[in-house]
C-alpha cells in the first residue's frame, strides 16, 4: 500500500492504540446566556409597602431598690418584684410572655475631691420583658405594675406578631412597582421591556421599629394610661434586573 493511500485511510477512522481507550468526540453543548449579547440591561430598586395594625406590645418593667447593705437591697427588690409578677399573673399574662431581662447589684459611691470614693449603699435591679398579645389592655396593665411597685418601665414597643403574610403583600407590590418603573424607562429610551433577568430581595421591615418610650414614675397621674396602636408600615426592598430591546 502506498503511503498516501495509507494516510487517507487513517484519516477516516478512529484508531485505538494498544493499552488506551478510543477517544469519543461529541458535539459541544450550548446554554443560552442569562443576558443575551443584544439588548440593554436596566437595574431597578423598588420598595413595596403594606400596612397592619400592631397586635403585639412589648415592654420592660422592673424594680429598683436601694439600701445600705447588699443583702437588704436584694431582699427588698425580691419582695417587690414578687408583687409585680403576681400582678402580671392576675392580669392574665401567660408565663411564656414573661422573661427576665437583667438582674443587677451595684454599689453606690460618694465622691469627694482628692479622696477615694466611699461606698454609701447598694442598688439592686430586676427587670423583665413582657409581651402583651392584647394591645388594648397594655395601658391598664402598666398602671397595675406601677401600683404594685414597678418603678422602671420602658416601652411599649408595638409590633406585628406574624408578619409573613404582610411581607408577601409588600414583595408583590415591590415587583409591581419595579415593572412599572422599567416600562417608564424603556418608553423614554424608545425601547421595550423584553423580560426580567433576575430578582433579589435586599431588605425588609416587619414594622417592629421602636416606639417613643413611656417612662413610669412613682408619682404618676391618676388617669389610666392609654396606648394607641395605630398602623405599622411593612416594607420589602427588591432589586430587579430587566432586559430591554
Amino acid at each position: 500500500m502506498k503511503i498516501a493511500s495509507f494516510l487517507t485511510t487513517l484519516a477516516g477512522v478512529a484508531v485505538a492504540l494498544p493499552g488506551t481507550a478510543a477517544i469519543a468526540q461529541t458535539a459541544p453543548t450550548t446554554v443560552e446566556p442569562m443576558i443575551p449579547a443584544a439588548g440593554t440591561v436596566l437595574d431597578v430598586t423598588a420598595e413595596g409597602r403594606t400596612t397592619r395594625v400592631p397586635d403585639l406590645a412589648t415592654i420592660r418593667a422592673g424594680v429598683v431598690s436601694q439600701s445600705t447593705t447588699a443583702a437588704a437591697a436584694l431582699t427588698d427588690n425580691a419582695q417587690r418584684m414578687a408583687k409585680v409578677l403576681a400582678a402580671l399573673k392576675r392580669a392574665g399574662v401567660a408565663p411564656r410572655d414573661i422573661a427576665t431581662s437583667s438582674v443587677q447589684l451595684a454599689p453606690q459611691y460618694r465622691y469627694a475631691d482628692n479622696q477615694p470614693p466611699v461606698i454609701t449603699g447598694y442598688q439592686a435591679t430586676n427587670t423583665v420583658s413582657i409581651r402583651f398579645r392584647d394591645v388594648a389592655k397594655s395601658g391598664t396593665i402598666l398602671d397595675a405594675l406601677v401600683a404594685e411597685g414597678a418603678n422602671q418601665i420602658d416601652g411599649p414597643n408595638l409590633s406585628i406578631d406574624k408578619p409573613e403574610a404582610a411581607l408577601d403583600e409588600a414583595r408583590a407590590d415591590a415587583v409591581a412597582q419595579a415593572k412599572r418603573r422599567a416600562d417608564l424607562y424603556a418608553k423614554a429610551a424608545g425601547l421595550r421591556v423584553s423580560r426580567i433577568v433576575s430578582i433579589a430581595e435586599s431588605g425588609q421591615d416587619t414594622g417592629g421599629s421602636p416606639q417613643p418610650m413611656f417612662m413610669a414614675r412613682a408619682s404618676m397621674a391618676k388617669d389610666s394610661t392609654q396606648i394607641a396602636p395605630g398602623e405599622k408600615d411593612v416594607t420589602v426592598t427588591v432589586s430587579v434586573r430587566f432586559l430591554l430591546n
